[in-house]
C-alpha cells in the first residue's frame, strides 16, 4: 500500500513538472511574439526589406522551399499584362525550373518600404534577365509587394508588377 501511494505521488510530481515546463514554454513564446509586435516601424521596415530581398533571391535561384516559407497560402500576383498567379503557380514554376534567371535583382537605391501597423508595402525597380521556353528576356519593371504580420512573422500576400519599362531613358521613381 505504501509503495502504491509513493508511486502515485511520483506520478503527480512528474505531471506537475511537465505542466510547469509547458507553462514556461508558452510564456516564452508569448514574450517572443510580443517583442515582434512591439517592433518600431523602422525595425519592421528593415525586416520586411530583408525578407523581400530574400524572396527575390529565392525566385532567382528557383528555391521553392524559401519561396514557400515567405509566401502566404492565399498569395496572389497580378502582372502588368493582367495575368494572375497563385502561390501554387509560382512554387510549381520554381520546382520545374520553367525560368532560368541570370538576373532577378532590385536596382540599388530603389527599394522603399512603407509600414502601416501590421501591413507593409515594398516598392522597387526590378531588373530581370532570364530565359523561359527558350526565349530570352531582359527588362526592368516596377513592383509593389504587400506583406502582413502574422503570428509566425511577416508573409508576402500580394504582388503587383508593372509592364516592362521602355529600354530608353531612365525610369521614373514611384
Amino acid at each position: 500500500m505504501i509503495l502504491g501511494f509513493r508511486r502515485q505521488v511520483e506520478l503527480q510530481h512528474h505531471s506537475m513538472r511537465t505542466l510547469i515546463n509547458l507553462i514556461l514554454m508558452i510564456a516564452a513564446l508569448l514574450v517572443a511574439a510580443t517583442n515582434k509586435l512591439n517592433a518600431t516601424p523602422e525595425e519592421d521596415a528593415k525586416a520586411v526589406a530583408a525578407l523581400d530581398t530574400k524572396y527575390q533571391a529565392a525566385v532567382k535561384a528557383n528555391d521553392a522551399t524559401t519561396m514557400d516559407q515567405i509566401l502566404a497560402d492565399d498569395f496572389v500576383l497580378v502582372t502588368g499584362r493582367g495575368a494572375v498567379f497563385s502561390k501554387a503557380d509560382l512554387l510549381d514554376s520554381a520546382r520545374k525550373k520553367e525560368v532560368t534567371y541570370e538576373g532577378q535583382d532590385e536596382e540599388p537605391g530603389t527599394q522603399k518600404v512603407r509600414v502601416w501597423g501590421d501591413t507593409a508595402v515594398v516598392t522597387a525597380l526590378l531588373w530581370i534577365k532570364s530565359v523561359q521556353a527558350g526565349k530570352p528576356a531582359d527588362y526592368k519593371l516596377w513592383f509593389s509587394d504587400t506583406y502582413i504580420r502574422t503570428p509566425t512573422g511577416w508573409r508576402y500576400v500580394f504582388g503587383q508588377a508593372s509592364l516592362p519599362l521602355p529600354k530608353s531613358g531612365s525610369p521614373a521613381k514611384p
